[in-house]
């Protein structure tokens, strides 16, 4: 059995879950001479579940890597990656908040899809998951968009909001995982955790 994890994810989110349900963990990050941003472009005509699962298995490479560089003790590695789509467009961070204003614009009224890729690799095993939910907004003002982005809430996730913050006041209906909404399944990730030996 394994005491503890590295996590792989600067998400503050995704360790505040992992603590709920009992894992310990240590945060295993990217450094400056990794581009990590580069792993989670598009290619082309990608299906979202295809895309999700693709970039969470390369930063799950990318931390392995960076696990055997620094020489630390081995555990188990966990990474994952949260990905919004409407339809079959995927809808990443926004990169400004005009961007933020334009997501937000296509997603109030509308029922879209969030995609939660976990994977783990213990040694040379690795097990994986994929979270479906569903999420319909609803129809928001130019002025509540406005509002929204200015709190700067929106920036640096995925779709343009959060589920845990100011958003839930414009969200009519969820079906799914809250907590891969959030950004992290927790029954697949107990489940893949336990699968490889550790406690939770």
């Amino acid at each position: 059995m394994s005491d503890f994890i590295y996590l792989a994810s600067q998400s503050p989110r995704r360790s505040q879950l992992l603590a709920q349900i009992g894992v310990a963990h240590t945060l295993l990050l990217a450094g400056p001479e990794e581009d990590a941003e580069s792993l989670e472009e598009v290619r082309g005509s990608e299906a979202p579940g295809r895309y999700v699962a693709r970039v969470t298995g390369l930063k799950l490479d990318a931390a392995v890597q960076r696990l055997k560089r620094q020489g630390l003790p081995a555990a188990p590695v966990l990474c994952a990656d949260t990905t919004v789509c409407l339809g079959r467009d995927i809808l990443g961070k926004p990169a400004d908040p005009a961007d933020a204003m334009r997501i937000l614009k296509m997603l109030a009224g509308q029922t879209h899809r969030v995609l939660t890729a976990v994977a783990v690799q213990k040694g040379r095993q690795r097990v994986a998951a994929v979270s479906e939910s569903w999420v319909r907004f609803a129809l928001m003002t130019p002025a509540q968009i406005k509002a929204y982005v200015a709190s700067g809430e929106p920036m640096g996730k995925a779709g343009a909001y959060g589920v845990q913050g100011r958003a839930a006041a414009h969200i009519e209906q969820i079906r799914g995982s809250y907590s891969g909404i959030m950004g992290l399944p927790l029954f697949e990730t107990a489940t893949l955790l336990r699968s490889v030996g550790v406690r939770c």
